[in-house]
Formats: structure tokens, sequence, C-alpha cells
């Protein structure tokens, strides 16, 4: 029986199995970060992780690399260069007040209520995702729970909070959600991460290098 998770073998060559790529929110970017490595997407299955458990299907050896943005202080697992940058944005339910916005600047943002960091997700990570204070020094209140993307929504559906994120994001918001770009916060650096023991199997690590070599963060 053939393996549906390994690529198809050329001229009786053994299958080379598929890359197991962590990815939270919108397919789209790690789609193009495999686009970019000179990849085919069948060589890649996509599978999500819990933000409030970024690292476990990692740790647990359920994946084999996965997409994280900023830098991470891990002891156990291994950062790549950045392979693609993703620009900062915020997202709002229809009927808030920056919702007919083009663009919107952070200090804008800072006049609504945010969310806490979830469950285990790095405290450092998060302070790069919502800033503390915004350029100017305005603090950024982080009043609601981050819970599941659902609660997420509905959150922002039901009040005038505000969720810091990423463009990328625009790709699976709800219809009812808007997503609207940060004039004044610079894009995040997105690269991919891997265990550090044990060593990651030769496909994995060929990915890794074919990715940074076709970054797009330049």
């Amino acid at each position: 029986m053939t393996d549906p998770t390994a690529t198809s073998p050329a001229d009786g060559a053994p299958a080379t199995p598929r890359i197991r790529l962590g990815i939270h929110g919108s397919p789209d970017l790690a789609t193009a970060i495999v686009r970019a490595a000179g990849r085919d997407e069948s060589e890649v299955e996509l599978v999500g992780y819990d933000v409030a458990d970024p690292f476990r299907g990692l740790r647990a050896k359920e994946l084999d690399v996965m997409i994280v943005k900023y830098g991470l202080q891990e002891p156990d697992l291994v950062v790549s260069r950045p392979v693609a940058l993703d620009p900062r944005a915020v997202i709002v339910g229809a009927h808030h007040p920056l919702a007919t916005h083009a663009s919107v600047s952070v200090e804008e943002v800072a006049a609504y209520e945010g969310f806490r960091c979830p469950g285990a997700f790095p405290e450092y990570v998060w302070d790069e995702v919502v800033p503390p204070r915004t350029p100017k020094g305005r603090r950024i209140r982080r009043a609601y729970e981050m819970g599941t993307v659902k609660g997420l929504m509905g959150t922002l559906s039901g009040t005038d909070a505000v969720h810091l994120t990423f463009q990328s994001l625009e790709a699976v918001a709800p219809p009812l959600m808007k997503v609207i770009p940060i004039s004044d916060l610079p894009p995040a650096p997105v690269s991919l991460a891997w265990l550090r023991e044990p060593e990651p199997a030769a496909h994995t690590a060929r990915f890794v290098a074919d990715a940074e070599s076709g970054s797009t963060a330049r």
C-alpha cells in the first residue's frame, strides 16, 4: 500500500516523507514560504497548532518544523533565519469605530482594550505581538482572555476590543471581522523552528535550507 504521507518516488527511489509543518492562522503564509523554497505544496502537510500551547506538537514529535514569529528563547528549539515577513494589522468587529479605516496607527489602537497572553504562549513573544506600550509610550491595555478562535471572534463581535495581529490573518477572518493594516509597527519576521535534539531528518534540514535560500524577508 502506498504511504499517503510520502511524495511519489521517481525511478524506483525511496519515497520522501512529507514535511509536517505547524501553522497557526492562515495557511497562505505557509504556502508562500513553501513556494519560495522552490517546493511543491504536495511535499508539505500543514498542521494547525494551538496558540495557547504552541510547542506541544513539536515537542511531542508530531511536527517536523513549525512557523514562528519573532525571536524564540526556548532552549530545546532551534530557529532558522527569517524566511518571510508578515505585516502588522489589527482585527476588529464590523461595528468598531476603526472598522472603516483603510489603515490605523498603533496609537489609535491603544484607545481600545486588547487581549492577554494565552496559556503557555511565551510572554516575551507576546510583548512583541501586543506591545505593552506604543512607540509614544501609551499603554496598551490587555483586558480580555485570549482563548479559542471562536471565543476571540465572539469578543470582537460583541465589544470594542481590538486584536493586534498580522496581515496574513485576513485570508481566514470571518466576514463580520475587519483586518486593518497598522502603519507604524514593523512587519514581524517569520522563521521556522524545530527540536534541537534529535537532529532533524535530512529531508527536513533540506526544506529549512531551501526556505532560507528562498527567503522574502529582505
